[in-house]
């Protein structure tokens, strides 16, 4: 069975979007996500898959979850269920779960890792919001903290937790 793991920025308020949008702009959260998710399964939502500027993320098996089956997604494949997404990458040793914040609500107490960028700041006028991550259920296992840059002017943290036994 593949482990199962969420990849999401949140702000420190649990915001993750507005409008459809992410909040900020990290290029170094965005090449983490790529070095994590290149060669694996990243199931989304619909929404989130919409939202992508260039359709399918490439070197990816893009899965997007969606109750309009019937609908075909450029070089992505469409699943009623995350049970039917999971068994599309069955053999695979890791999927990555990739938002928006109604799959991660759906998913987060069916996965087994987190990878968080925390991004050290709040956004009050975000409408999409990560769940709150309970440290009775989740055991942080990495942390990599950063400081602003000329490319990344807000600071943030690469963070991994595992779900607890």
């Amino acid at each position: 069975m593949s482990t199962i793991s969420i990849v999401v920025a949140i702000a420190d308020n649990y915001a993750i979007g507005k409008d459809q949008q992410l909040l900020w702009h990290l290029p170094a959260d965005m090449k983490h996500f790529r070095v994590l998710t290149t060669g694996h399964t990243i199931i989304m939502g619909r929404k989130t898959f919409e939202s992508l500027p260039n359709g399918a993320l490439p070197k990816r098996k893009n899965v997007i979850l969606t109750s309009h089956t019937d609908t075909t997604f450029e070089n992505a494949y469409p699943c009623k269920s995350l049970k039917d997404a999971l068994e599309l990458c069955k053999d695979e040793e890791e999927v990555f779960i990739i938002g928006g914040a109604q799959v991660y609500h759906q998913t987060i107490n069916d996965v087994d890792k987190l990878y968080v960028t925390h991004v050290h700041q709040s956004y009050d006028d975000a409408d999409a919001f990560f769940p709150k991550i309970d440290l009775n259920q989740w055991e942080e296992v990495g942390r990599e903290d950063f400081s602003t840059d000329e490319k990344n002017l807000i600071p943030y943290s690469f963070v991994t937790y595992i779900r607890r036994k």
